[in-house]
């Protein structure tokens, strides 16, 4: 795994923004983890991705909470998956999530760490909390596996 690298967004704005950039860096096959507390931020960052990823703007992308995966056209499918009130491992696999990752699509899963064997080990992993101030958000993201890096590493370049 690279080095965890730290990025503040001073506000929502911000951190859908650094969503935007990321989503123009990923295509089909890629997956992302996002881990933080509730009210954290992770849907509006997944919002930003999915403009990177090119959906249209008049879809609203929101967190598939009780659904437990939304799919999104773009240039590539957007599947977002929240993992918060899963029951159950066997529960996802009844859904059909094992089926979610391949090259037609960007997977982004909420909560990966309810249920970690479900989330692919070539990923990017992002944890976002709050910063000092009530908008502000710290935001690491990690890499794992080859293809994570050069992600990581292309989204710091671009990153002011």
């Amino acid at each position: 795994m690279s080095r965890e690298r730290l990025f503040h967004s001073r506000s929502p704005a911000e951190t859908r923004h650094l969503g935007r950039t990321l989503g123009e860096l990923l295509r089909g096959g890629d997956v992302v983890g996002i881990e933080g507390p509730l009210g954290a931020g992770k849907t509006c960052l997944v919002q930003g991705l999915a403009e990177g990823l090119g959906v249209d703007p008049r879809v609203p992308v929101t967190s598939p909470t009780f659904g437990i995966v939304a799919e999104y056209p773009g240039r590539a499918w957007l599947r977002h998956a929240d993992f918060y009130r899963v029951e159950s491992y066997a529960r996802l696999l009844d859904a059909g999530f094992d089926d979610l990752c391949d090259a037609s699509g960007v997977l982004v899963v909420e909560w990966p760490e309810r249920f970690p064997k479900a989330v692919p080990s070539e990923r990017l992993e992002i944890r976002i909390d709050s910063g000092p101030g009530p908008e502000e958000r710290q935001i690491r993201i990690a890499a794992r596996g080859e293809r994570a890096r050069r992600i990581e590493e292309e989204l710091q370049a671009r990153w002011p």
